[in-house]
């Protein structure tokens, strides 16, 4: 019989404010709290413990790994920001249309239209997708 390949669990769906965490990591790289907690409040007041402890939450669902080897402890994402928005849209895409990525894409450019150069830009990928189909 063969073995069954053991597939790792994706990592969850991030929260918006541990999205909102993982943009600041993924812009600056390795970061302690504290800079995360200040590039966050510069835009929203967000409290020093509440960052802390949503780290800490991120830490148990595998969003982040913290290097505890200095006296700040150092956070950093586990997956880059496209494979993490890849898997966003995916489950997007299964969940609210049933895995049509036509629908979806419709739908996004119904309800928030691109501009000028963003259609040139979504026409040059079509373009490239349909050069490399057999």
């Amino acid at each position: 019989m063969p073995k069954q390949m053991l597939r790792q669990p994706k990592p969850p769906r991030p929260t918006n404010a541990e999205f909102q965490i993982l943009r600041v990591l993924w812009q600056r790289g390795p970061s302690t709290v504290r800079d995360v907690h200040d590039a966050l409040d510069r835009t929203k007041p967000v409290g020093y413990t509440t960052v802390l402890k949503l780290l800490q939450i991120m830490i148990e669902k595998s969003l982040v790994r913290r290097d505890a080897s200095t006296r700040s402890h150092v956070y950093a994402a586990t997956a880059s920001e496209a494979a993490t928005r890849r898997q966003m849209v995916t489950d997007l895409a299964k969940r609210a249309f049933g895995g049509s990525t036509v629908r979806l894409v419709l739908h996004a450019l119904a309800a928030t239209p691109a501009t000028a150069p963003e259609l040139d830009q979504i026409r040059k990928l079509l373009d490239e997708k349909k050069k490399g189909e057999p």
